[in-house]
């Protein structure tokens, strides 16, 4: 049994009206996706860029005479505010990251080094032991220990990036040898 011709022009045109639709909703959908990622990997980059920023702000910080005698204002202000970093990543003169140590930097444990436990040796603890007084003879007058002490920080910074928003904030300790009189002075 055959159906007649003039039964079937208009289904063709529907099939194919169909058939347009889905695919213009798979080309929608994967736009969308694609769009998405892109949101997503951008998130993370900036994200990255920040951690990185803390990082290097972090060991900018502890690599200041500054940091020991005065934490609260341990990096000069490049920034215009007191222990504030800017870093630049593009290389194109403006800070895209702003990192703040806030709280300042404190002192949680200091530890004397005793002159037993030092490697004459080492030029560093070398330095720990020159110019020790002896008080024999004077009750508690020599304690074993050396002119320095090994104390630990924890450092708090927070980056903020200008353009993304991007926020990380990281919590280190950081280990320092220093002499008694400024761990006296400092801790």
């Amino acid at each position: 049994m055959r159906i007649p011709l003039h039964k079937q022009r208009g289904a063709t045109l529907l099939v194919t009206l169909v058939m347009l639709v889905m695919l213009m909703l798979f080309a929608i959908s994967s736009v969308n996706t694609a769009s998405t990622n892109l949101k997503v990997v951008g998130n993370l980059q900036a994200k990255s860029e920040a951690l990185d920023a803390a990082q290097e702000s972090i060991e900018t910080l502890i690599s200041t005479p500054q940091f020991i005698a005065s934490p609260a204002d341990a990096v000069l202000a490049p920034c215009g505010t007191p222990n504030t970093l800017c870093t630049d990543v593009t290389g194109d003169g403006t800070p895209d990251y702003t990192t703040t140590f806030d709280p300042a930097p404190t002192c949680v444990t200091v530890r004397p080094i005793k002159n037993a436990e030092l490697n004459f040796s080492n030029m560093e603890d070398l330095g720990c032991s020159a110019g020790q007084q002896q008080n024999f003879g004077v009750a508690g007058a020599v304690s074993g220990d050396s002119l320095c002490s090994n104390t630990v920080w924890e450092v708090t910074a927070r980056t903020v990036g200008v353009g993304s928003g991007a926020t990380v904030t990281v919590t280190q300790g950081v280990g320092v040898r220093i002499s008694t009189d400024d761990a006296g002075a400092s801790c």
